[in-house]
């Protein structure tokens, strides 16, 4: 399996007349392939939900087979007040609001717009070995612009590393290297190193 494109949500079956923007994102974690039937559900409660997916690719004895998967299998995004979370914590194929005991935790506004951006763009990306230090840069110029994460090559081509610290994933975006520049608070200090590789 690999990933190809990421498909984006149609806009139109996430809107909803709740004051919505000022609620932050939250990671539900839901059971093995209930991610599209939670997305689904909530949907249609009125929620903000947000489930990334890839193309898949599976080779059956006489065919290759193309599906949508969720692009971080077992988890659905969605937006909501935590003071009213009943409506969430009761949908069928839920198993938790992922959080710090039984206190939910939103997901870093920052990095949540950042793979909002991704869905939308529609750029190649694949989930990725979740990454805590490197060369963090920013995208300067194109569709990702404004994005920050870091970068490194991967078989020859240029990829930006996304993380969502809260679920310990990250995702590789691919690059132009002609858009991305180091973040000025990124420069190595004396006898310091950076984690990318220059392709």
């Amino acid at each position: 399996m690999s990933g190809i494109q990421i498909s984006s949500p149609e806009p139109e079956s996430r809107r909803n007349s709740w004051p919505q923007n000022s609620w932050p994102w939250f990671a539900l974690w839901v059971r093995p392939r209930h991610e599209k039937s939670v997305s689904d559900a909530l949907d249609g409660k009125g929620f903000e939900t947000l489930l990334p997916l890839c193309r898949s690719r599976r080779r059956w004895s006489d065919r290759i087979k193309e599906s949508d998967v969720p692009l971080i299998p077992g988890y659905v995004f969605c937006r909501f007040d935590v003071s009213n979370r009943l409506p969430i914590l009761t949908t069928p194929g839920l198993i938790q609001i992922v959080g710090f005991g039984k206190t939910p935790q939103p997901v870093d506004e920052v990095e949540m717009q950042s793979l909002i951006t991704v869905v939308r763009v529609g750029v190649h990306v694949q989930l990725w070995p979740f990454l805590k230090v490197g060369q963090q840069v920013s995208i300067e110029e194109g569709p990702l612009r404004s994005l920050q994460g870091v970068l490194v090559t991967i078989k020859g081509k240029d990829q930006l590393i996304l993380s969502i610290s809260l679920l310990q994933r990250s995702l590789a975006v691919t690059v132009d290297r002609r858009w991305v520049r180091p973040l000025k608070s990124a420069y190595p200090t004396s006898g310091g190193s950076w984690a990318a590789q220059a392709g």
